[in-house]
């Protein structure tokens, strides 16, 4: 017993070092390492970045020039993500120009060299001979070699490409070809190679012995490949020959576009949210609150710092997915909490209260996290970009979250339950009589009153339904497209003044800084402004400012940011997601009656969300993807504690009746869901309050999706789990038992039939 205290005191002391040593170097840095801040990958919306202007050279019009635009985006999305440049957006503008947004490029020239200005993929012989195109190239990516030692180049090709790459791999590997290419310096290229090239440039060069005719084949060297080399090569492979070569027309450094310093803004607001999560979970729980605080501490650092260690790039959504986990981190913690409370008020000391309560929790907290992480696990899959960024700070957070929750936690309350001064019972939130410092023990009729629940939400859908049919919903830019006028200010204005200048024109547009110095503003607008009209918006702006008629660099019409692709991919991600949650919670509870409900709670929370969209106005931009994503992650793991509860009670209350029994059970976990979805706003209110208007328009589906998360696991979710197992008023338990106790009857009547035909009862 003293050694695993022992233990558990080094084990205390390690973990505060581990914290307080981590928070510092990542404030300070350390070394070659220059702090998290420096260190991490930002998105265009949070810390700016680089904008190139491309045009398409090509004679195609009318819908065959549309549909080789669309495909050039596409290949350019691949492109710029399979070369790391992460949450890139990419959009056309008028009818023959894509617009390309990097988040972490400052340089616009080294921009411009990571797409490919004109980039077109081939495959040649030595001597210049066509071997294939790059469009013939399936899919390209790069592992580990274990025979040569670094990395290797793996490819994969198409019906035609494998034809066409068996053809020259055979004339190559006879030697029988002049060669005419020359590499980086100058040389010859050998007769045997395969020379990849893209533009003029060659990417790799590789030689080979046979003819390759099958539908993959391997690029490595002595020695391997480094990751980086291979990462890039292969991803310049990936990227595929464009339909259209391109042209650059501009290229600029745009600033944040939830406003300028948006960052520095942005983390004293998460400092100041979690530093009142910290202060609540204190004057709550007590002295648990400060292990929770050590632990919540920890979850923060190591989601920050494995986001830096991939490189990963946070954003908008990749905040969503933050404050997600930070509710969740929380929320683990209070179900622990609560599991203890509840063990020491039925009279246990403090030391078996810790390990009952740690111990009926761990099912609980499991479940929950397992379901979100299901759903992020499936979105990272099959998501595009946006939502893929949502989904892996997801999955990196809940993993922290159950890391941190039932290693750490159980850590320092195991401290305090070992130690004489700090077991004593006003520790853990009682008197020392044994009665709750604080009582709240509800005992609300939910079941009783579910119609009323019901008539609220059906009135709040049918009346978003109403103001959507009517007046439709108020889409952003970033599902419509717009209008682009790009100005040379000359010095650097206030934003909210050029707002304010051509306020009249009622464009509600958004405008970022962009240019060296901060000296050009780009505005965008929903509204699609004819010549006349830019004319007349530009001519305020010049008018105000005195700017000459050279002021405006680019005024251009430009397509959606989320087309009807991304749409698609992220509904078929959610559904999909939504389906492997429903086989899991039947899998662990049972039967399918919690799976249905909980779904059903899902569509009730996704389509609240749309209506209040509909209802108030709120614009749908990019984020408002984010945001229902977190509104199903946060809904399906409130939902689960409930329902664990409820699966519990049923298994330990076996003569209550049903409607008892869910009444009981969701007032025993209604402390945990109000502190949970509390402590996950709280997060939210100074980044509300803070940082910007459009940052504002980012948190309130977050909000609404907690709110009404909350609310469906609470009056819905388990009224409809009622609805869907209520026979007269008998629980489930006592249905199963009655069945059991009659099988057993029938069974015991048999084999007394049976023993008398053999004679063995007289």
């Amino acid at each position: 017993m003293k050694s695993h205290s022992r233990r558990n005191r080094i084990l205390g002391v390690l973990i505060i070092a581990i914290v307080v040593f981590t928070a510092v170097i990542s404030v300070t840095g350390i070394g070659s390492f220059k702090g998290l801040k420096k260190e991490m990958k930002y998105g265009l919306d949070i810390n700016g970045g680089v904008y190139v202007l491309l045009q398409a050279n090509t004679k195609e019009k009318g819908q065959d020039r549309a549909a080789l635009m669309e495909q050039t985006k596409s290949v350019l999305e691949n492109r710029v993500n399979a070369m790391g440049i992460s949450e890139a957006t990419v959009s056309v503008e008028g009818s023959n120009k894509i617009r390309v947004e990097m988040p972490g490029v400052s340089n616009a020239n080294q921009a411009i060299k990571q797409i490919g200005k004109t980039a077109q993929l081939r495959f040649l012989l030595a001597d210049g001979t066509l071997v294939m195109q790059g469009n013939e190239v399936k899919n390209a990516g790069f592992s580990t070699d274990s025979y040569h030692g670094g990395y290797k180049i793996t490819m994969d090709f198409t019906s035609k490409g494998t034809d066409d790459f068996a053809k020259g791999t055979e004339r190559a590997a006879s030697g029988a070809v002049n060669p005419v290419l020359r590499d980086s310096d100058g040389n010859l290229v050998p007769a045997t190679s395969v020379v990849i090239m893209l533009d003029d440039e060659i990417i790799s060069a590789p030689n080979v012995d046979q003819k390759i005719d099958s539908r993959s084949c391997e690029i490595y060297k002595p020695g391997g490949f480094s990751k980086e080399e291979a990462s890039s090569t292969a991803a310049l492979i990936k990227g595929g020959a464009l339909p259209a070569s391109l042209t650059e027309v501009n290229s600029s450094v745009e600033t944040a576009t939830i406003g300028a310093d948006a960052l520095n803004k942005s983390i004293k607001a998460g400092g100041i949210g979690l530093l009142l999560v910290f202060a609540i979970m204190i004057i709550v729980y007590g002295a648990m609150g400060v292990a929770a605080d050590i632990a919540l501490a920890l979850y923060v650092e190591i989601v920050l710092w494995v986001m830096a260690a991939f490189g990963a790039v946070l954003t908008l959504p990749g905040i969503a997915g933050i404050i997600l986990g930070i509710g969740m981190a929380v929320d683990s913690n209070v179900i622990i909490f609560t599991r203890i409370r509840e063990e020491i008020a039925k009279g246990k000391s403090v030391r078996v209260s810790v390990d009952s309560g740690f111990h009926s929790a761990f099912a609980t907290v499991i479940d929950a996290q397992t379901t979100t992480l299901i759903a992020a696990f499936v979105l990272y899959l099959i998501g595009a970009t946006s939502v893929k960024g949502f989904a892996l700070t997801l999955m990196i957070g809940t993993v922290a979250s159950i890391f941190t929750a039932v290693f750490v936690t159980q850590v320092f309350i195991n401290i305090m339950a070992e130690s004489k001064t700090l077991s004593k019972l006003k520790f853990f939130g009682f008197k020392e009589d044994g009665t709750k410092k604080v009582k709240f023990e509800p005992h609300f009729r939910f079941i009783k009153n579910r119609k009323i629940f019901y008539c609220i939400s059906a009135a709040v859908i049918i009346c978003g339904m109403v103001f959507a049919g009517v007046r439709g919903f108020n889409y952003g830019i970033d599902f419509t497209g717009g209008t682009m006028i790009q100005m040379d200010m000359g010095q650097k204005v206030n934003i909210n003044e050029v707002k304010d200048t051509i306020s009249k024109y009622d464009l509600d547009p958004t405008i970022v800084y962009a240019g060296k110095g901060n000296k050009q503003i780009v505005i965008k607008t929903i509204k699609a402004l004819k010549t006349s009209e830019r004319t007349q918006v530009v001519k305020t702006i010049s008018d105000k400012y005195d700017l000459g008629s050279d002021a405006v660099l680019s005024s251009e019409e430009f397509g959606p940011t989320v087309g009807k692709q991304l749409r698609h991919n992220a509904i078929e991600s959610v559904l999909i997601a939504t389906l492997c949650m429903l086989v899991y919670i039947r899998f662990r509870f049972k039967n399918w009656e919690y799976g249905v409900a909980a779904v059903a709670g899902l569509a009730h929370d996704v389509l609240v969300t749309l209506s209040l969209y509909a209802i108030f106005g709120f614009t749908i931009n990019n984020p408002f993807i984010a945001g229902i994503l977190t509104v199903v992650g946060y809904s399906i793991n409130d939902t689960i504690v409930i329902f664990d509860r409820i699966r519990e009670n049923t298994r330990f209350y076996k003569r209550k009746e049903q409607e008892k029994l869910i009444d009981d059970s969701i007032n025993q976990t209604l402390s945990r869901s109000i502190m949970t979805s509390l402590t996950t706003i709280i997060v939210m209110i100074p980044l509300f309050i803070l940082v910007s208007t459009e940052l504002r328009e980012f948190l309130i589906p977050l909000m609404i999706g907690v709110i009404s998360g909350t609310y469906s696991s609470i009056f819905l979710c388990s009224p409809l789990y009622y609805e869907m197992t209520k026979k007269g008023s008998k629980s489930r338990y006592v249905q199963d038992k009655e069945k059991r106790d009659r099988q057993k009857e029938k069974d015991r009547a048999r084999a007394k039939a049976r023993r008398e035909n053999e004679g063995i009862v007289k």
